[in-house]
């Protein structure tokens, strides 16, 4: 109990470290661009966009409550108000450099705590130690977090760049193990970040989310995989060198120094980054280019999730019709299955195909391609 306590004090204390004396020698525009991420507040309702969603998430939180996500600013209050339940502190995971800490301190007895008892002593969200841990002064990255230190530190710096590997501890797949409720990604290393091979490693533990009550599939959540994106089959940018801060946040000079932006924003909002993008793309409209891919995706994604509800509706038919047996059923639960994960995988990555439009789109073409074989297996 005196390592917990211990353990506490040090991740309340360490709310506010950015503007403390540990960064006393970070640029203070750095910190003003840090702080400009609340600027980042839009949020949308996917579930009002796609009301698909409410009927192929039933039984899970997902389809009570899910929008896109605001800036790194307001992570700590939108996971606090949300409508999904959160019994453990597993749920701050990526929420708060506070419980980053206090699971460095404690080890995955921090992921099983109770929400409610520990949410009131986290105070700070992703912040400095989030990705820089006591390097802060230096502006080294460090891969904070225990579970993908073990999956990928090894490849940090040699295959995987450290501008990618540290957004990834969060911008990724993940779960949370059955035994002890601690946070765990579904690779092992860059190899086994791939969908289907993230399918095979679920399947093979037999882990599900939730048994969904009107069709019995043990269904799977995916949940933003964007290093998987960025660094998956189809992707150019990861391939060329280029990491998701150099998209994502700008070079800039200011009167201490030259800097790089902490403000974490779209490469189209942002004139010094759209020149580095003009190297390779030249005169290309990037705004116009973008928007087309996403469009593209976003229409695909409508098409083939109203597919998927269509299977979830039919398969629940056949459940409380009785005239299928569990052989017959199970058959159609294992398609259902993975024509939603491979749906998920894509709508819940948040760049629209931007990322990497050639695995979005086989993600889409995957899922369709298996909703279709398993509509052939009703008897009408």
């Amino acid at each position: 109990m005196r390592k917990l306590c211990f353990a506490l004090s040090a991740a309340a204390a360490l709310a506010g470290l950015c503007m403390t004396a540990e960064a006393g020698s970070v640029l203070p525009s750095v910190m003003e661009s840090y702080e400009k991420n609340a600027d980042n507040s839009y949020s949308v309702s996917y579930l009002e966009e796609d009301p698909y969603l409410v009927n192929i998430y039933e039984g899970y939180g997902f389809a009570k409550d899910y929008g896109s996500a605001r800036g790194h600013a307001y992570v700590l209050e939108d996971v606090g108000k949300t409508e999904r339940p959160h019994a453990l502190a597993n749920c701050l995971t990526c929420k708060t450099a506070d419980f980053t800490k206090l699971v460095n301190d404690l080890g995955e007895d921090a992921y099983s705590l109770e929400f409610e008892s520990l949410f009131p002593d986290m105070h700070e969200n992703v912040g400095c130690y989030s990705c820089h841990e006591d390097k802060i002064a230096d502006g080294e990255l460090v891969l904070t977090h225990d579970y993908t230190l073990a999956a990928i530190g090894d490849e940090m710096g040699d295959g995987i760049a450290p501008a990618i590997a540290v957004c990834g501890q969060c911008h990724t797949e993940y779960y949370f193990k059955p035994e002890n409720k601690a946070t765990n990604v579904p690779y092992t290393d860059i190899a086994s970040m791939d969908p289907a091979a993230e399918l095979a490693y679920y399947d093979e533990m037999g882990f599900a989310d939730w048994v969904q009550e009107s069709t019995g599939t043990p269904l799977l959540k995916a949940q933003h995989p964007e290093i998987e994106t960025v660094l998956g089959e189809g992707s150019v940018h990861a391939k060329m060198g280029l990491s998701c801060a150099d998209c994502h946040m700008e070079k800039a000079e200011a009167e201490d120094g030259s800097y790089k932006s902490h403000y974490l924003q779209s490469p189209l909002n942002s004139e010094a980054i759209l020149e580095t993008c003009a190297a390779c793309h030249k005169d290309t409209d990037m705004a116009e280019k973008v928007h087309a891919v996403q469009a593209e995706v976003t229409a695909r994604e409508t098409e083939v999730g109203e597919k998927l509800s269509a299977l979830k509706d039919k398969l629940a038919e056949a459940v409380a019709g009785g005239e299928y047996s569990e052989e017959e059923l199970d058959e159609i639960r294992k398609l259902h299955r993975t024509a939603q994960w491979f749906f998920d995988y894509d709508y819940v990555e948040n760049s629209e195909g931007a990322h990497n439009s050639t695995l979005a789109k086989k993600c889409l073409d995957t899922a369709e391609a298996v909703i279709d074989e398993a509509m052939e297996k009703f008897k009408s």
